[in-house]
C-alpha cells in the first residue's frame, strides 16, 4: 500500500477515510466475535477448555508474522490480545484471582496476560489467591514468585508446597516504582507506605532523598497508594496504573535502583481448570524437592540433569518448618517432560527425593 498523499488531500478526507476504516473494523470484529461465540458453544458440548494461553500465543505469532507495516509487532500483539480476551469473555469470563487492591503490579500482570476483558478478583494476599484459585472461586490466580533485585518471594514459595494447584502460564513485567502522594511535594512527608519488595527495591533512592522518613511496609502497592490517598503526610510506592486508580501525583517517577528491575507472575489454576501445556520450543519445568540428610545428597540431584543435558535456571532453598534442619529445594528447568531428555532427567531426579512434586510445565515468558 502506497504511503504517498494524494495532491489536494484535506484533513477532512483522511478523517472521513479513518470513520470508513473503523466501521469496516468494528464490523470485522464482531463477525469474530459471533464466530467465537460459535467456539464457545462447541467447546462447552465437547467439555474442553475455554482459555487456553498456547492457542493465544500461536495466534498473536502468526499475526505479528503476517504483519506488513507500518504498526509495530509489539503493539499488533497488544491488540490481538485484546480482541481474544473480548471474545473469550463472551464464550466464557475467565475469573482470575490477584492481588489488590486495583492498581497492583499483580493486576497488570493479569491484564498482560488474559487480556483487559478477564474477570478480576481482588484478594488482600497471596494466601487469598492460592485459596480462591483452588476453592474454584476463580479459575485462574496470578502470584508473585520472584524479582530480579530482591530475590523469590518466599510466601509464594511456600504456598506453592501443598495447593492442588499448578503453574501453566508466567509474566515478565518490568517493575517501575513511583512515588506518589496527595500533593506534588517532597515535603512534608512522614511514611511510605508500600509492599515490603518495593521498599527494598527503592532503598537507595529512599536513603538519598527522604532519609528521615518511615517505611511502612502494607500488604501491596497499591494498598500503600491507597492509605496515601487518605492522609496528606503519607506517600505510597507504585504504579502509574495506582496513581490514576486513587488521584494521586507522581512525585518522583521510576525511583527504583534498578532500571532494569523485572518481577515474575506465575499463572495457576486447578489441572481440572487447564492441563499442561503442549510444548512450546521454549518451556520451564519447575519442581519443589527435598533429599534424605546424608553427605552429598544435594550434590546428587545434579547429576541427572548432567547427564541428560538439562539446564537448571533457578534453585533456592526453603525451611521445611520440621525443627530438624529439613528443607525443601524449588527447581527450574529448562524444557518440556514430553521431550526424551528431560522425561529421562525427571525420573532420574525423583528417584533421589524424599518428596517431589512438579509445581507445573508451561512456556517462559517473552
Amino acid at each position: 500500500m502506497s504511503n504517498a498523499l494524494p495532491p489536494n488531500t484535506t484533513l477532512a478526507d483522511l478523517r472521513q477515510r479513518i470513520d470508513a476504516l473503523d466501521h469496516q473494523l468494528l464490523r470485522l470484529l464482531n463477525d469474530r466475535a459471533l464466530v467465537a461465540e460459535q467456539v464457545g458453544e462447541l467447546k462447552k458440548r465437547e467439555g474442553t477448555p475455554f482459555f487456553r494461553p498456547d492457542r493465544v500465543a500461536q495466534v498473536i505469532e502468526k499475526i505479528q508474522k503476517a504483519n506488513p507495516g507500518p504498526l509495530k509487532g509489539t503493539h499488533v500483539a497488544a491488540v490481538w490480545r485484546e480482541i481474544m480476551s473480548a471474545c473469550l469473555a463472551l464464550e466464557s469470563p475467565q475469573r482470575v484471582a490477584v492481588l489488590g487492591p486495583a492498581g497492583t503490579f499483580c493486576e497488570q500482570a493479569a491484564v498482560e496476560f488474559f487480556g483487559g476483558a478477564a474477570d478480576l478478583v481482588y484478594c488482600a494476599n497471596f494466601d487469598e489467591v492460592f485459596h480462591a484459585t483452588a476453592a474454584g472461586s476463580a479459575q485462574f490466580g496470578v502470584v508473585g514468585v520472584e524479582n530480579s533485585v530482591e530475590g523469590v518471594v518466599t510466601r509464594s514459595l511456600d504456598l506453592f508446597l501443598h495447593t492442588p494447584c499448578h503453574v501453566v502460564g508466567e509474566v515478565s513485567l518490568l517493575v517501575r516504582h513511583n512515588l506518589l502522594r496527595q500533593s506534588d511535594s517532597l515535603d512534608g512527608i512522614e511514611a511510605v507506605l508500600a509492599h515490603p519488595q518495593a521498599l527494598a527495591q527503592c532503598q537507595g533512592w529512599l536513603t538519598k532523598h527522604l532519609p528521615h522518613v518511615e517505611r511502612r511496609p502494607v500488604s501491596s502497592n497499591a494498598e500503600g497508594a491507597r492509605l496515601a490517598a487518605t492522609n496528606p503526610a503519607w506517600a505510597g510506592l507504585a504504579s502509574e496504573r495506582a496513581a490514576s486508580q486513587f488521584g494521586l501525583h507522581i512525585v518522583a517517577p521510576a525511583i527504583q535502583d534498578d532500571a532494569y528491575n523485572r518481577t515474575r507472575f506465575a499463572v495457576i489454576c486447578l489441572p481440572e481448570t487447564l492441563g499442561t501445556p503442549a510444548p512450546s520450543g521454549k518451556d520451564c519445568t519447575s519442581l519443589v524437592v527435598s533429599v534424605p540428610n546424608r553427605p552429598g545428597a544435594v550434590h546428587d540431584l545434579l547429576v541427572p540433569l548432567k547427564h541428560c543435558g538439562v539446564s537448571m535456571t533457578r534453585f533456592e532453598s526453603r525451611p521445611a518448618k520440621t525443627g530438624h534442619w529439613e528443607y525443601y529445594f524449588y527447581i527450574d528447568i529448562d524444557g518440556h517432560p514430553s521431550q526424551p531428555h528431560v522425561a529421562e532427567a525427571l525420573t532420574g531426579l525423583r528417584a533421589l527425593c524424599a518428596f517431589y512434586k512438579v509445581l507445573g510445565t508451561y512456556p517462559v515468558a517473552g
